[in-house]
C-alpha cells in the first residue's frame, strides 16, 4: 500500500501557534508520523489498483456462465425432448 505524507514542518507551526512549545509540537508530530506509517489505510489508489487486478477474473467468469448458460439451455430442451416424446 502507499504511504500517506504529511508536512510535519507545518504542523509543528500550527501547533505551536495553538500554544504548544517546540518540544511538545515535535513529539507529536513524530507520534503522529508514526501512527501513519504503522497504519495500514488503503488509499483511493490502492482500491483502484484493486479493482483493475480483478476486472480480468471477473470477464473470465462471466465467459464460464454463458457457457453454462448454453449447456444448460441443451440440457433442459433434450429433456423436454424426451419427455414429450413419451406422449407421441
Amino acid at each position: 500500500m502507499t504511504s500517506i505524507t504529511f508536512d510535519t514542518h507545518k504542523f509543528v507551526r500550527k501547533l505551536q501557534e495553538a500554544g504548544f512549545n517546540e518540544k511538545q509540537a515535535e513529539g507529536l508530530t513524530e507520534a503522529m508520523r508514526a501512527a501513519i506509517d504503522d497504519s495500514e489505510l488503503a488509499t483511493r489508489r490502492d482500491l483502484r489498483e484493486f479493482e483493475l487486478r480483478l476486472d480480468p477474473r471477473f470477464e473470465a467468469i462471466k465467459g464460464d456462465m454463458s457457457l453454462l448458460k448454453w449447456m444448460m439451455g441443451a440440457l433442459i430442451a433434450i429433456a423436454v425432448a424426451n419427455f414429450s416424446k413419451q406422449f407421441f
